[in-house]
């Protein structure tokens, strides 16, 4: 998570996620960064799972132009605290609809691979009929 200043009248610093680090197996929170205001934690513990009633969430996501984690998250005190990662689109926007802060970060090589990967062998589009509106219809074929 990263805390910057912020250029408003209305809050004198901004909370967000930063960034994911896979693979790290640390067990406390850790000051990363601090300067100019700036400061960067690493919050280890998040455990990114895929889940095959999210593949659709998941394709979306890697066949965009910026793949991206995503990261739900609340202020805990004066502190911003993660929650949530996920790689499913999806789930990210069920999460904002229900009135949580989410944010995405941009998606690391490994983690795009390997989400990629589960994509190709778990995903298959289901096909959909398209409905043509009523005023594509002729008159007569309209109930």
């Amino acid at each position: 998570m990263q805390r910057r200043p912020a250029q408003s009248r209305w809050a004198d610093v901004v909370w967000e996620p930063h960034g994911v680090v896979p693979g790290y197996t640390g067990t406390e929170c850790r000051l990363l960064v601090e300067h100019d205001g700036v400061a960067q934690w690493l919050h280890p513990g998040f455990k990114l799972e895929l889940h095959r009633d999210e593949t659709e969430g998941y394709y979306l996501n890697v066949v965009g132009r910026e793949p991206r984690v995503f990261v739900l998250w609340r202020m805990e005190g004066d502190a911003a605290l993660p929650l949530h990662v996920t790689a499913s689109s999806e789930e990210a926007s069920r999460w904002l609809d229900g009135g949580h802060a989410v944010d995405g970060v941009p998606m690391p090589p490994e983690i795009y691979a390997w989400v990629g990967e589960y994509v190709e062998q778990n995903y298959r589009p289901q096909p959909q009929k398209r409905i043509k509106p009523r005023s594509f219809q002729h008159p007569k074929d309209r109930v």
